[in-house]
C-alpha cells in the first residue's frame, strides 16, 4: 500500500468563510481530519460523510493529546494510505506548532503539503476596522507570543509601532508593565479581541495602561488576541462588522441540513451566528412507482404544478432514471415561490404562471381565468401535504393527479440538536414549514424556549405555530427565504 499524504491546512481565524479555496478543496476529499479547538467545526461538514473526524484540541489547561501523540497519529494514518488533514486555527506556521509537526513528518518520510490560512491578526484587522499598518501611524508590525513573559526581550518588542500579542491574555498585566518599563507610553491605544471574525466576537478597547484592568473587570477569557499601537484608535471610524444589523444574534435554523445554508449564509452576512438544528430530512418516497409512472406519461399532461424546490428536484431525478427527457414535457408549468421558480428556470424551462402570494390559496386565484375542464394536471409533492389545491382544481373540472415525489422525516438526532440549540439561548428560532414546527415541538418535549423570538416563513407555518401555543413574532412577506431574512433584520 502506498503512503498517504498529510495536509497542514489553515482554517482561518474563526469565520468558516475565510478558509482558502485550496483548503476547502482538500477538506472535500479528506479521509481523516485532526482538528484543533480554534478550527471552525462548520468546516468539518465539507469532508465526505465517511471521513474520520478527530478532535485534538488544546486549551490553556487541557490537552486532548500531546504534540508527540498528534504527530504519531498523522504518521500512522498516512502510512495506512489515507489523505490526512491537520486542520489548524489561523495559519499552520504562525504560533500553531506546525513547524514541529512537519519536522516529524519529514523525519518519518511522510509526504506533506502546507496550505496557508488567514492568521488571527489579519482577521482581527479586517473585522474590527483596525489596519495593522497605516502610512500615518505605523510601518512595522511585530507578532509575539505571550506564553512566557521572561522569554521575551520587551525592550526590542516595545520599539515596534504595532504589537500583536498571541496567547497573552493571562499574562497581559505583566506584559503591559514590561512594555511601559521599557519606554512604551501607558496612553498607547490597545485592545483585546476574543473570537475574532465570529458573530460572538468581543472587543475591549483601552490603553496599554488601563486595558489590563478592563479585561479583569469584564472577565474576558481566552482565546483572545491583543493589539497595541496607534492604529487601534482607528477602530472608532472603521468598525463595520460589529455594526451589522444582526451582529451577535444567535438564530436557530430548523430546515433540512442540505438546504440550511440557503438561510444561514444571508443571516451570517448580516452578522448573525446560526445554529443548525434540522427538524426535517428530505428523502425519496417509500415507493417510487407512482412518480415513475407519471413521468412515463409526461406528454399527456396539460399543466405541471410544483409547490417546492424539492418537488422539482425529485421529479427531475425520476426523469433522469427514465428513458425520456425534457422533450417529453408538453405541459405548461406553474411554480409557487421564487425559489421553486429558480430551480425550474435552472433547467432552462419557462414558468408560465406563478401566484402573487406563495401559498396554495393564491395559486388557486391565479387559475381563476383558466378553463380547466378536462385539463390533466400533475402535482409532484411531499407525501404529507394539504389537499386544498387538488380538491379545488378538481372541483373546477380538472383531472388532477397528485404523486408522492419526496417525503419528510424527522432526523434521528433532532432532539439532541434542538436541546443543544436551546442551551445556547438563541435570540431567534426560524421555521420554514409546518413539518419543522411539529418536529421541533416533539423534540423539545415542552422545554422552555427562553426569550427566543419566533420567525415564520408564511401563514400556514404560522397557523401551525399558533396551534402549538407558540407566539409568531415575525412572518415573512413575501413568504420566501429572502422575506424571512428581511423580517428578522427589520425587527
Amino acid at each position: 500500500m502506498s503512503a498517504g499524504k498529510v495536509y497542514l491546512v489553515g482554517a482561518g481565524p474563526g469565520d468558516p468563510g475565510l478558509i482558502t479555496v485550496k483548503g476547502r478543496k482538500i477538506l472535500e476529499r479528506a479521509d481523516s481530519i485532526l482538528y484543533d479547538h480554534l478550527a471552525p467545526e462548520r468546516l468539518l461538514d465539507l469532508a465526505p460523510a465517511g471521513a474520520e473526524r478527530v478532535y485534538v484540541g488544546k486549551k490553556r489547561s487541557t490537552h486532548e493529546f500531546s504534540q508527540d501523540e498528534i504527530a504519531g497519529m498523522l504518521i500512522e494514518r498516512a502510512n495506512r494510505g489515507l489523505n490526512v488533514v491537520r486542520l489548524k486555527g489561523g495559519d499552520p506556521l504562525i504560533f500553531a506548532r506546525g513547524g514541529e509537526e512537519i519536522e516529524a513528518l519529514a523525519a518519518a518520510g511522510i509526504p506533506f503539503e502546507i496550505v496557508p490560512g488567514v492568521t488571527a491578526p489579519l482577521g482581527i484587522a479586517a473585522y474590527t476596522g483596525v489596519p495593522l499598518t497605516h502610512r500615518e501611524h505605523t510601518s512595522a508590525v511585530t507578532f509575539v507570543t505571550g506564553h512566557s513573559v521572561d522569554a521575551i526581550d520587551w525592550s526590542k518588542v516595545g520599539a515596534s509601532e504595532t504589537i500583536v500579542l498571541f496567547m497573552g491574555l493571562m499574562n497581559f498585566p505583566a506584559i503591559a508593565r514590561e512594555l511601559i518599563a521599557h519606554g512604551r507610553s501607558p496612553a498607547t491605544p490597545a485592545m483585546a479581541v476574543r473570537w475574532a471574525t465570529r458573530p460572538d466576537q468581543r472587543t475591549i478597547s483601552g490603553t496599554l495602561g488601563d486595558l489590563p484592568a478592563k479585561i479583569a473587570a469584564q472577565a474576558l477569557k481566552p482565546p483572545a488576541t491583543i493589539i497595541i499601537g496607534e492604529v487601534v484608535a482607528l477602530r472608532e471610524r472603521f468598525n463595520w462588522y460589529e455594526c451589522l444589523p444582526l451582529f451577535g444574534r444567535r438564530i436557530v435554523i430548523t430546515r433540512d441540513r442540505r438546504q440550511a445554508m440557503d438561510l444561514a449564509e444571508p443571516l451570517e452576512a448580516l452578522g448573525a451566528e446560526t445554529l443548525l438544528a434540522p427538524m426535517i430530512e428530505i428523502g425519496p418516497p417509500a415507493d417510487l412507482r407512482a412518480l415513475e409512472d407519471a413521468v412515463a406519461r409526461l406528454e399527456t399532461y396539460d399543466w405541471l404544478i410544483f409547490t417546492s424546490v424539492n418537488g422539482v428536484r425529485y421529479f427531475v431525478e425520476a426523469l433522469d432514471r427514465s428513458s425520456a427527457d425534457l422533450r417529453a414535457l408538453k405541459a405548461r408549468i406553474c411554480a409557487i415561490g421564487p425559489a421553486t421558480r429558480g430551480s425550474i428556470e435552472a433547467l432552462h424551462l419557462k414558468v408560465d404562471r406563478m401566484p402573487e402570494e406563495y401559498v396554495a390559496e393564491s395559486l388557486l386565484t391565479a387559475f381563476e381565468s383558466e378553463d380547466l375542464n378536462s385539463r390533466r394536471i400533475l402535482i409532484p409533492r411531499a407525501a404529507v401535504a394539504r389537499d386544498v389545491i387538488p380538491v379545488e382544481l378538481a372541483r373546477r373540472g380538472a383531472s388532477v393527479e397528485v404523486v408522492e415525489a419526496y417525503r419528510t422525516i424527522i432526523p434521528q438526532d433532532a432532539a439532541d440538536r434542538a436541546r443543544e440549540a436551546l442551551a445556547r439561548e438563541p435570540h431567534w428560532i426560524t421555521f420554514t414549514s409546518s413539518s419543522t414546527v411539529n418536529n421541533f415541538v416533539a423534540s423539545v418535549s415542552g422545554r422552555s424556549l427562553g426569550n427566543a423570538r419566533i420567525a415564520s416563513i408564511g401563514p400556514i407555518t404560522s397557523a401551525t405555530l399558533r396551534e402549538h401555543g407558540m407566539r409568531v413574532d415575525v412572518e415573512a412577506k413575501p413568504h420566501s427565504i429572502e422575506g424571512l431574512v428581511d423580517a428578522m433584520r427589520g425587527s
